[in-house]
């Protein structure tokens, strides 16, 4: 995946918010006091970022962002794409500037590069899971607390789909709109009433009961949530052409494949961004070239 996908995917809202998690990020470390202590503000240094396991890269271009915070005396050179499988051992960036600023951003820039790429390597896991059927993988909102859009970014690197960035994307009616709503049917109407033109509207379901009257209603998705094999088989032969189907929850590596080989348009999985395991990278000074 090319960098200008990064740059397509941040634009507007998406850039605004990167920017204000790395500003909070690099607040949150306060000054180094260590680094200053020990160089002065005009000792260059020269530094690698390495990876240390084969693992899928993204969030490379977040790097020259977090060092522009510190002023515009650092380069840094990208060796690999976003969306890239690399080996142990690969470089893939290079870094330029004062000592104290590359010590200052190392441990920020670490831990977006880790987890992110993280999220990107299992998404791609999923997604080899899937190969050879009609299912798209989609990720969800369990995402960390102001990391929504690098997170749900990984993804796209990944090879997964995002399944809505923010809550006016697509109207989800979930267990709690509809039973506060009182039914399937007066939630619909009411946010067609409400809205016009009117967002996509998914309906959760829990019952075939429910499957059946969503069914009947103006709407672009049913989701089937936690159900078991044999009810999904069913549901999914209630749900008319026209209207998408997506299952979700419990859904694992060992059991997507199977889930897949029902038939549903799309499996959200919110493992991908609150459950992924980090990768592994060092950053390591080397002399001067």
């Amino acid at each position: 995946m090319p960098t200008s996908i990064f740059d397509e995917f941040f634009q507007a809202e998406a850039r605004m918010f990167l920017l204000a998690t790395i500003r909070i990020a690099l607040a949150e470390d306060g000054s180094d006091l260590t680094s200053m202590g020990l160089f002065a503000e005009d000792d260059m240094a020269q530094a690698m970022i390495v990876a240390k396991e084969s693992t899928v890269v993204a969030g490379l271009p977040i790097i020259p962002m977090v060092l522009e915070f510190g002023g515009d005396q650092c380069q840094c050179h990208l060796n690999v794409d976003d969306g890239e499988r690399v080996s142990e051992g690969t470089m893939v960036a290079a870094i330029r500037g004062p000592a104290i600023q590359l010590l200052k951003s190392e441990r920020v820039i670490m831990n977006f590069l880790c987890h992110l790429s993280g999220i990107a390597n299992l998404t791609a896991r999923y997604v080899e899971a899937l190969k050879g059927t009609k299912t798209t993988l989609l990720d969800t909102r369990k995402t960390l607390p102001g990391l929504r859009f690098p997170e749900k970014y990984a993804v796209l690197a990944g090879g997964g789909k995002n399944h809505r960035l923010t809550l006016s994307d697509m109207l989800m009616l979930k267990d709690n709109h509809i039973d506060r709503a009182g039914s399937i049917t007066q939630a619909v109407s009411a946010l067609l009433s409400a809205h016009s033109p009117c967002p996509p509207i998914e309906v959760e379901c829990r019952t075939l009961a429910e499957v059946e009257e969503a069914s009947r209603c103006e709407i672009k998705r049913i989701m089937l949530d936690n159900m078991d094999n044999e009810t999904i088989k069913t549901a999914l032969g209630i749900i008319p052409q026209g209207i998408e189907t997506e299952l979700s929850g419990n859904v694992s590596l060992e059991t997507i494949r199977e889930l897949a080989e029902l038939g549903p348009d799309y499996i959200s999985v919110g493992k991908l961004t609150h459950s992924a395991p980090s990768s592994d990278f060092s950053m390591q000074f080397v002399p001067l070239s």
